[in-house]
């Protein structure tokens, strides 16, 4: 398993729309594989392929504990979004150390292809709820300082601008 590079925020290609995956195979599940790795090595709770760059509908996710508790979703859809709403902090791995309040539906039901290519339908409240919803906002071009105001996401924008510009001198 490899660790991908994660995009970071502002990068355009975060806004790519991600293309439906045609089959899960071999390739298929080596990238989910190196995903889950990316995602643990960068202490994340999700991941979805646009942020590292693979522009298909996959988003792997563990909001266990343990770490233990792997969840792949490939070609995820909403089927049901609850009309009750929670205002919840958000981070994300193409944003690091920055945190905010986004609201989201409290509870979800997705459909999504495993990674042996078994049709699931996942019922998730709470942090899994948000996280399906979070992942799958990247599939569709869109990071979570997009819920902000103009005013919140330019100033994250140029503080990110600037990490980037440090970590490249120091590179």
């Amino acid at each position: 398993m490899a660790i991908l590079p994660i995009l970071c925020y502002p990068d355009p290609r975060l806004h790519k729309v991600a293309k439906p995956v045609q089959a899960v195979d071999a390739r298929v599940r080596a990238l989910t594989a190196d995903m889950l790795a990316t995602m643990y090595e960068a202490n994340g709770i999700g991941l979805a392929a646009t942020q590292v760059d693979v522009h298909e509908r996959i988003i792997v996710i563990d909001v266990s504990e343990e770490r233990d508790q792997p969840l792949v979703l490939i070609n995820p859809e909403l089927v049901w979004t609850s009309e009750q709403r929670q205002l919840g902090d958000e981070g994300c791995l193409s944003v690091p150390g920055i945190y905010d309040s986004v609201e989201r539906a409290e509870a979800v039901r997705a459909r999504a292809l495993d990674a042996d290519g078994n049709v699931r339908e996942i019922e998730a409240e709470g942090l899994l709820a948000v996280c399906i919803q979070h992942e799958m906002d990247h599939l569709l071009g869109k990071v979570f300082v997009e819920y902000l105001s103009p005013l919140k996401r330019g100033r994250i924008k140029t503080k990110m601008l600037k990490q980037q510009k440090q970590q490249a001198v120091r590179a």
